[in-house]
């Protein structure tokens, strides 16, 4: 009789979970504006958070050579922030002309793309109607996902330039974080349960061992290969050049897809022009790609992530259906977060196996 009552109380409580989570849901109009608040104020902190992760153990090196905290933080704060400053101080315009232009002849390419689907969609009229059907699925499918490509991208731009003033106080931010990152960690750690120190830590410690130079050497990769593309595009005169070398360092990030999906909007942009172009940029993506995963990432990224490339796939595959774009992006972080979560459970629950079965 106790074991059915547990049972329904069980039961019960998760028919009253799920009816409190269906009405909170319903009643989003309430709560989603103060959420969007909440995140307009925590974004800056967050950035900025970020960028503190990236330069904190450059900022300890030198720091350990004997050189100061602040002249450290102050070194290595001006030549960041200086160069990301002047890149987007020189880069902006011209990616605002490059975006303005790239508007004004979308007409023609748009007229260009439906001569070329009614020129494949005549050729093969004569095939049988299942294949006819699935080809012509197939373009659309193409053509939605280009569109929704350049949507993102284009928001991404668009949404960065409409909140100039908050980037503004991001510097700030991350400024006081270096300064102050040994303070933030005794925060931290008096905040956190004594019982949860000692395996937080460790646990915190993996993650950056395992994550950290993976982030650290993508990124450096991603600006890499974004610049050198948009210079080869610019020495072989294809439109863009700076937009669509952008578009393939920011893709570079996901593993495997990202040359894929960063050359499909330069190969558009070059059958605009001429069969050669599209040839050559052709050879340029994937001559990048192979400079990327035999020169660059085995020297620069390494073998931090230590885990086998058809669980990476199956894991940008399952980010890329649930969340898109930023689904790729995020897939290999979590996956690299689970692993660690998933080592550090399996340690717990061994040590508190041992003492019962020596007993």
């Amino acid at each position: 009789m106790d074991i059915r009552m547990k049972w329904f109380y069980r039961i019960g409580f998760l028919l009253l979970l799920l009816i409190a989570i269906y009405v909170f849901l319903k009643i989003s109009f309430v709560w989603l504006p103060i959420v969007k608040m909440l995140a307009m104020i925590v974004f800056p902190f967050v950035i900025a958070g970020f960028i503190t992760y990236l330069l904190h153990p450059i900022v300890e090196k030198l720091h350990e050579k004997g050189l100061h905290r602040g002249l450290a933080i102050i070194i290595i704060y001006v030549i960041f922030f200086g160069g990301v400053g002047f890149v987007l101080y020189k880069g902006i315009p011209v990616i605002i002309e490059q975006l303005k232009d790239l508007s004004e002849s979308a007409p023609a390419f748009a007229e260009q793309y439906r001569g070329w689907v009614s020129h494949l969609q005549s050729h093969t009229r004569a095939w049988p109607d299942g294949l006819q059907s699935r080809i012509n699925d197939g373009i659309d499918a193409i053509e939605k996902k280009v569109d929704s490509l350049l949507t993102i991208i284009v928001n991404i731009l668009m949404n960065f330039l409409n909140s100039a003033l908050i980037m503004m106080i991001i510097p700030f931010i991350a400024f006081y974080m270096l300064k102050d990152y040994p303070l933030i960690k005794r925060v931290a750690w008096y905040l956190t349960p004594k019982k949860w120190r000692k395996k937080g830590t460790s646990f915190l410690k993996d993650v950056d061992e395992s994550l950290g130079s993976y982030i650290r050497g993508q990124l450096l990769v991603c600006v890499i290969i974004g610049s050198i593309s948009a210079l080869l595009f610019w020495m072989f005169h294809l439109k863009y050049p700076l937009l669509l070398g952008l578009i393939v360092g920011a893709t570079n990030v996901i593993p495997y897809f990202g040359p894929i999906i960063g050359a499909v909007p330069a190969v558009i942009i070059a059958a605009t022009i001429s069969v050669k172009l599209v040839i050559i940029t052709l050879v340029i993506v994937f001559g990048l790609q192979f400079l990327e995963g035999n020169i660059l990432s085995p020297y620069i990224v390494g073998k931090s992530l230590h885990m086998h490339p058809l669980l990476i796939m199956f894991a940008l595959t399952a980010g890329g259906d649930v969340g898109g774009i930023l689904g790729l992006i995020l897939a290999v972080p979590v996956l690299v977060v689970l692993k660690v979560a998933i080592i550090h459970a399996k340690n717990h629950f061994i040590q508190r196996e041992s003492p019962e079965s020596s007993s």
